[in-house]
């Protein structure tokens, strides 16, 4: 309770894929951290920021620090702006310690088919794509994250989240998790159930573990809040360890410490699942990490104070608000062999973190109502309509789903069966070839907005020769995976999922809400007509484009760097005179100028930059937003101060960002993700020259 108290330290996490995760540890750990050594701060002395001791590679921090300190005190003033910064351009995040374990504990690798069935605000997602990314040098991993969220405008806040990290192995949908719809893929022209390999479910809690972040659960918290989300919690779980792979690794997380939420949801799940599922010994993988073992024994209380020891006890009047999966099982050898003392329990005096509760279960066979043998062909059954649960708020409160009945009907389904309805389905819904349209409308328009479809680029489109002769895209550019958001009129945008999810879009457009997906690659200059290519390259997907380009490649040295990134159109004699001979001839028109680190100077920056840039008449300038400037210049020894910035004498101030042939949807940058995260006290500053990936 004491440490409960205390204000929570602020941590924050470096992207870990990001061949610049290196230099910013260095930056970080040489110049702010050093800046805070001596100081003091209302009479009391800063303490320097200590690496998480069970985080891999220094790459998380903590600092007793607190948000209000950091916003409100001049001297921390260019720490603060650092954070924010770097946090808009995807290079830190500022997040709970706590809530890093369970990404951490998924043991995520780049060819998993990943699911994060509750993802909003985002924060653990983004550690699931760095996870997919971890060779930089592969621009389409195999595996995806489908992150979901059950409410609309949260979903945004999830898009505005891993757009930082621009990767094409991303899509956010929004459904009920309880009754996330199975998807189908396409497996060698065979329709299959899609089913994952790595599965994270943090449920909605009663939030009890982040009282020193969360003042007002102090007056609002009382034993009820868990007694009305254990229901939609178990159904989560459940339709989670549905949709696990054989050999799978679910990670089910909750920031409460109350056994109702957390011990007793496991056990019952465990119970139902009869030894398909089991929980995982994990207590070797964070070293460091300090935690308690799950409890094998606990009460439920009323919100009046009652306690009951077991299910018998409870008067029939109680028996709408509490249910039997809420008590440990009675039977010793049963309850023994669930090993619930492998859950981890965190507590907040143990390292000075939020309270928190993570089980890591192994999926050793088929959930015993998935085993039922399909019915004959000659019986098969009229595709029924889909059972309509309302949706749970964002805390849950509401205990929205289908029955236990429905659930059962739902899940009864044997596989083949599920296929054969699914084909019939799509047969009867003569699809445009290519095009995912949106899904049906349910009346949505109350809940949120209606997306755009999502129509990939068909082989013989004319608007692809052009862009692939201009650069001279290699012959192994997967085409195939270019979609733009619009059926008709001209294509603005053009953007790229891996395979891998363009197979998803394609076979299940009907029964998912898809909010984004997708890396702008392409955008269309208003003047392109006139030059050879109308597209000239987008800055967010360009390190997954760059591989495949082999033409129109300037490489520049660091000073070179520093002139593009502080002018606003610098004529090309400014530039080295390197760099001046490589664009001399080239014919006007967007180009890729890449830096190449010197290994014989181990002092200058030593991480590769790729920037989009633009060969004018004289000319050479840049397409690189806000943030991701001042974040190279910060690379390269150059700090630029927000007053500065403000006062318009800054080397980066806004004004010195190109204001070349722009479009008017280039400068629109998503307005709904940009609302949405706007709350977010790390979210300040949004980038205009981005653009945006979701449809406007």
């Amino acid at each position: 309770m004491e440490a409960l108290r205390e204000p929570l330290p602020a941590t924050l996490r470096i992207t870990g894929y990001k061949s610049h995760a290196k230099e910013i540890l260095h930056c970080l750990k040489n110049k702010y951290f050093k800046e805070l050594e001596d100081l003091e701060v209302d009479g009391q002395k800063v303490e320097v920021p200590q690496p998480l001791s069970w985080y891999p590679e220094e790459l998380a921090w903590h600092t007793n620090l607190s948000r209000k300190i950091l916003r409100k005190s001049p001297q921390l003033e260019k720490f603060h702006q650092f954070l924010v910064s770097e946090t808009e351009s995807g290079n830190i995040s500022r997040q709970e310690a706590v809530s890093m374990i369970p990404p951490l504990l998924l043991n995520a690798h780049p060819h998993h088919k990943i699911l994060d069935m509750c993802a909003a605000p985002g924060s653990k997602t983004t550690q699931l794509i760095e996870m997919l990314h971890a060779d930089m040098n592969v621009p389409f991993p195999e595996g995806f994250v489908i992150a979901n969220d059950v409410d609309n405008k949260r979903c945004y806040l999830l898009v505005h989240q891993a757009k930082r990290l621009s990767s094409p192995c991303i899509m956010v949908v929004n459904h009920d998790a309880s009754s996330i719809p199975r998807l189908m893929i396409d497996v060698n022209g065979k329709k299959e159930v899609l089913f994952y390999d790595r599965i994270l479910c943090d449920v909605p809690c009663s939030g009890d573990g982040t009282m020193r972040k969360n003042i007002d659960v102090w007056k609002k918290w009382t034993t009820l809040n868990s007694l009305q989300l254990h229901g939609l919690q178990l159904r989560i779980a459940t339709r989670g360890a549905e949709q696990l792979v054989e050999g799978g690794r679910m990670v089910y997380s909750t920031c409460s410490l109350n056994p109702i939420e957390d011990e007793a949801v496991i056990a019952s799940l465990l119970e139902k699942s009869e030894g398909a599922l089991e929980l995982a010994d994990v207590s070797s993988e964070l070293p460091g990490l300090k935690w308690m073992p799950g409890l094998t024994q606990w009460k439920v209380m009323t919100k009046d104070g009652q306690w009951f020891a077991e299910w018998d006890e409870v008067p029939h009047s109680r028996h709408t608000q509490i249910r039997p999966t809420m008590f440990p099982p009675k039977d010793p050898e049963k309850l023994q062999a669930m090993h619930l003392e492998r859950c981890l329990r965190i507590l907040p005096h143990h390292q000075n973190t939020g309270g928190f509760f993570v089980a890591v279960l192994v999926k050793k066979s088929s959930m015993p109502w998935n085993k039922r043998p399909p019915k004959l062909q000659g019986e098969s059954a009229k595709p029924r309509d889909p059972v309509q649960s309302s949706p749970a708020g964002p805390t849950g409160e509401k205990d929205g789903g289908p029955s236990e009945l429905e659930r059962k009907l739902d899940t009864g389904i044997g596989d083949a069966e599920i296929i054969q309805r699914t084909e019939d389905l799509e047969n009867n819904g003569n699809k445009k070839d290519g095009v995912c349209g949106p899904p049906p409308s349910k009346k949505m328009k109350l809940f949120g907005f209606k997306e755009d479809p999502f129509v990939f680029i068909p082989e013989d489109d004319p608007l692809f020769p052009p862009i692939q002769k201009f650069y001279a895209l290699d012959p192994s550019f997967p085409r195939m995976n270019l979609l733009t958001r619009t059926t008709e009129g001209k294509k603005r945008q053009l953007y790229m999922v891996s395979k891998e999810l363009r197979n998803v879009l394609l076979n299940n457009s009907e029964r998912m809400k898809v909010i984004n997906t997708g890396i702008k690659v392409w955008c269309r200059n208003s003047s392109g007509e006139e030059f050879d290519c109308a597209f000239r390259l987008a800055q967010e997907g360009i390190y997954t484009l760059y591989p495949f380009i082999n033409s129109r490649i300037i490489t520049i040295s660091l000073e070179d760097v520093k002139i593009l990134l502080t002018q606003e159109n610098p004529f090309l004699r400014k530039l080295s005179s390197e760099t001046y001979i490589q664009a001399k001839d080239l014919a006007k028109g967007s180009v890729v100028l890449k830096y190449e680190p010197d290994p014989t100077k181990p002092d200058t920056l030593q991480c590769p930059i790729v920037l989009c840039g633009w060969r004018g008449k004289a000319s050479m300038r840049t397409f690189v937003p806000k943030n991701e400037r001042l974040h190279y210049l910060r690379m390269m020894g150059l700090e630029v101060l927000a007053e500065k910035r403000k006062e318009g004498t800054a080397l980066t101030d806004e004004s010195a960002a190109p204001s070349g042939p722009l479009e008017d949807d280039e400068v629109s940058a998503d307005q709904r993700a940009e609302q949405a995260a706007s709350p977010d006290a790390t979210s300040t500053g949004s980038d205009s020259a981005g653009g945006a990936t979701v449809p406007r």
